[in-house]
């Protein structure tokens, strides 16, 4: 049988001028709209302030995480009784949690001169600087530092700008002089307000690669969203996309401030916390914001520590635990940790999350990949996800190559494929 002839109306010079036409959106939506950079992403952040870092900081945390475990749940039934894990997934997250905090209990350091360090004599906060660059390298050489490791230094704002700059001088080129800036550093920009602040800081990191013959656009950074300005501009209009921008591609990541944004939105003490109103109308915001631009998003963290009596750190192990897993349901898949004991919880929530939902996760892949019908009709946008999923789960450790494979018949490459991404994978 012959082809059947089709009727066209369009002739190709009309395509052609539809083309054209719209050239300059096509740039711009490849530009601004990249999508997910590949890389592997945190599970958390821990902030340590800058004088209290040093060469044991990560195996200090780990061994009070495990040292919190022995004291309070020491074995897979009483930590699971604790946080309401189903038996089948109580032995499994236990033995990867405790694995991971002898191996790699923090993902994600940030040696922190802003708050949690405060004012000090110009003099000290240089030596502080200096010395955190030194221990930074020092770790990166020996194989001992955290997956990705930085500082945040103070803001923008008038009264510590000058302060500011010249911590992040100080660490920078202290890094340079110890051997270069290591591939996973991480710089924190705080107390965000308006986008001629990201324009400062690209203006920097600019300057600094200049000065040091460095790629245009090595230096990347995060912006903290912790004030109602981020959010929501003086002009009405939604800031958070105008900072993404004025970062010329060199925006990371948004981090969610917990305490400062529900303070400036008057939450009262009792009630700040990540799950209140206010935090999620800003982070709905920054969630639409971020999406398609490959920057990552962070959620904050609870202020409630586990520490006490048994029965006091078991309530703030449910309350931790109940918060991530409310984060990662809502696609915010990092977060803030303050205490070593907040570590088991975070870790059990996360494998716990991706573990319970591996075999639906393969199931669905396998049936659109195979152009099978289910239960569930999936499109190619939900196959993204289900990858998504899956290749989250291989780089924070809740599950393994061999598991996805046996349950697929897909390995990372595939998946990343799927996942419409490439790029590091787990690297630890």
């Amino acid at each position: 049988m012959g082809q059947q002839r089709v009727a066209t109306t369009f002739g190709t010079t009309v395509s052609e001028g539809v083309g054209a036409l719209l050239a300059d959106v096509d740039a711009e939506l490849a530009r601004r709209y990249p999508g997910d950079p590949g890389t592997r992403q945190p599970v958390h952040t821990v902030y340590v302030p800058a004088d209290a870092f040093d060469a044991g900081t990560l195996r200090s945390w780990g061994d009070a995480a495990l040292a919190a475990l022995d004291e309070h749940a020491p074995d897979a039934a009483a930590f699971g009784a604790v946080l309401g894990l189903p038996d089948e997934l109580a032995g499994p997250v236990y033995e990867r949690v405790r694995a991971k905090l002898e191996r790699e209990p923090v993902e994600d350091l940030r040696i922190d001169f802003e708050d949690g360090y405060g004012p000090r004599p110009d003099a000290e906060e240089d030596a502080a600087a200096a010395r955190a660059a030194t221990l930074v390298a020092r770790a990166c050489a020996r194989g001992t530092a955290a997956p990705y490791m930085g500082i945040r230094m103070k803001c923008l704002e008038a009264a510590v700008r000058d302060r500011a700059i010249r911590t992040l001088d100080i660490f920078l080129t202290g890094l340079m002089e110890a051997g270069g800036l290591p591939g996973a550093l991480v710089l924190t920009l705080p107390k965000v307000t308006y986008p001629e602040q990201v324009t400062a800081m690209v203006r920097l990191a600019e300057e600094f690669e200049k000065a040091h013959a460095l790629p245009t656009g090595r230096i990347g950074f995060e912006i903290q969203i912790e004030t109602t300005q981020a959010v929501l501009g003086a002009d009405g209009r939604a800031t958070v996309a105008r900072l993404i921008d004025a970062g010329q591609g060199r925006v990371t990541s948004l981090h969610y401030g917990t305490f400062d944004y529900s303070a400036a939105c008057s939450v009262a003490a009792a009630h700040q916390a990540p799950d209140h109103p206010a935090a999620d109308h800003a982070k709905a915001v920054m969630q639409t914001a971020a999406a398609g631009t490959g920057v990552r998003l962070s959620d904050g963290s609870t202020n409630v520590l586990p520490v006490g009596t048994t029965q006091q750190v078991h309530a703030a192990w449910r309350l931790h635990h109940r918060l991530v897993r409310r984060s990662l349901s809502r696609a915010y898949y990092q977060g803030w940790d303050m205490h070593p004991a907040h570590l088991p919880t975070r870790y059990a929530a996360v494998y716990a999350f991706y573990r319970e939902g591996l075999e639906a996760a393969a199931a669905r892949l396998v049936a659109y990949v195979g152009k099978r019908g289910g239960a569930v009709l999936d499109e190619p946008a939900t196959a993204r996800a289900l990858s998504g999923h899956l290749l989250r789960g291989l780089d924070c450790g809740a599950v393994d190559a061999d598991e996805v494979d046996r349950l697929t018949g897909l390995d990372r490459v595939a998946l990343e494929g799927l996942a419409g991404r490439t790029g590091a994978g787990r690297d630890d």
